[in-house]
């Protein structure tokens, strides 16, 4: 699996856990919903993306986006 992948993966994935917690525990859970919203979106316009980085720097093979 390449790093574009991972991210969108990771994403949904941190998306839907926090939906999850925010109906069982605290709505206050549906801030990590919006923080990871944003980190998307802030990615589709800079090309930049934090986790990324950080699987480039473990050693995930590239991707053609990241």
């Amino acid at each position: 699996m390449n790093i574009d992948r991972l991210v969108f993966a990771i994403a949904g994935t941190f998306i839907l856990l926090s939906l999850a917690l925010a109906q069982t525990h605290s709505p206050y859970w549906l801030w990590f919903t919006a923080f990871v919203g944003a980190n998307i979106l802030q990615a589709a316009f800079t090309g930049f993306c934090p986790l990324a980085k950080i699987l480039k720097a473990i050693g995930i093979k590239e991707g053609k986006v990241f």
